[in-house]
């Protein structure tokens, strides 16, 4: 004695049923991690708008002390940057300073606030130059002046 027609359908339905569920499971799971990836990604966005900063020298009169030149570094984002040579990489005319060769006045700046970024003279020579500034979640800025 076989299945009936019924016997047949409930066995199909059953299958349908599993395969729907399983189906239903893998797009929950796909769906939960798109919307964590999307989160974390706008978390990471939000942060790296609130770090900014800019460079603002006169770029025909770059002051000294000593024997370094003096830039100064405004924070112009929304939170407090941690100035430190392991937070900031400095560039001149595309190659970069070594560690040694400059140094901040501050080890941090609130909003709003400007510390002074010392770089040895050694680094630049007269001329035409661009400076550029990486710092923390690789915000940047570029600063072109002229060393008499």
């Amino acid at each position: 004695m076989g299945f009936s027609l019924t016997g047949s359908h409930v066995i199909f339905f059953i299958a349908a049923v599993i395969v729907a569920g399983a189906v239903s499971g893998i797009l929950v799971a796909v769906t939960t991690n798109i919307s964590t990836s999307l989160s974390e990604r706008g978390d990471r966005l939000v942060e790296q708008l609130d770090t900014d900063f800019e460079i603002i020298n006169d770029p025909d009169n770059i002051p000294t002390s000593g024997n370094y030149y003096i830039f100064y570094l405004k924070n112009i984002g929304g939170k407090k940057l941690v100035t430190t040579n392991d937070t900031f990489h400095l560039f001149v005319d595309g190659e970069i300073v070594e560690k040694a060769n400059y140094y901040f006045g501050d080890s941090s700046i609130q909003v709003s606030e400007v510390t002074e970024i010392y770089v040895a003279n050694s680094e630049i020579s007269s001329g035409d130059h661009t400076l550029r500034v990486v710092g923390p979640l690789a915000v940047e800025d570029e600063f072109t002046f002229t060393i008499q």
